[in-house]
């Protein structure tokens, strides 16, 4: 996406900003000792962009003059009625898809492994689902570029940054 810059008269480049919440939490093994870890993921129904796709509970844009950690708290708020989320800062990607009209995105990815409230379906017209599934056994489908991310994690190998579409 461009923008017209009145003070040069050029046209700029404008990446739109998000922020993601995974919410973690540890699983007890058969045995009694640490069984992995599970994420929250929503099925995404009636919002245009992936829909019928397994994504992070709570995400959306960073709105202006707000944080990423800030939208990613509101977020949270807003999608699963959760709050005082401790929150892990994850990776920052910069995506794009030629096939796709998304434009140039950054998205800034955390963890949430402590909050206060039972997560629940507040957007229900957004989301038709709301489930725990083990990192080494994701349903299928994932939203594509968080799928990288949640791999990312599960294997240890998540960098700082991450490019994807590029």
């Amino acid at each position: 996406m461009t923008v017209h810059d009145p003070a040069t008269g050029a046209e700029r480049f404008v990446v739109v900003p998000a922020a993601y919440v995974f919410l973690l939490r540890p699983v007890d093994g058969a045995d009694g000792g640490y069984g992995g870890t599970e994420v929250l993921l929503q099925l995404r129904r009636g919002t245009g962009y992936m829909d019928e796709h397994w994504a992070a509970a709570a995400a959306g844009h960073v709105e202006r003059g707000e944080t990423a950690v800030a939208a990613a708290r509101r977020e949270a708020a807003e999608e699963v009625d959760v709050a005082d989320l401790e929150l892990e800062f994850l990776t920052a990607m910069q995506r794009t898809a030629h096939d796709l009209p998304i434009d140039e995105r950054i998205d800034f990815f955390f963890a949430a492994r402590s909050w206060r409230g039972e997560p629940r379906i507040v957007e229900p017209a957004k989301c038709a689902d709301l489930r725990w599934f083990p990192l080494d056994a994701l349903p299928e489908p994932v939203v594509p570029h968080e799928r990288v991310v949640l791999e990312g994690l599960r294997d240890g190998t998540l960098a700082p940054l991450t490019a994807y579409g590029f």
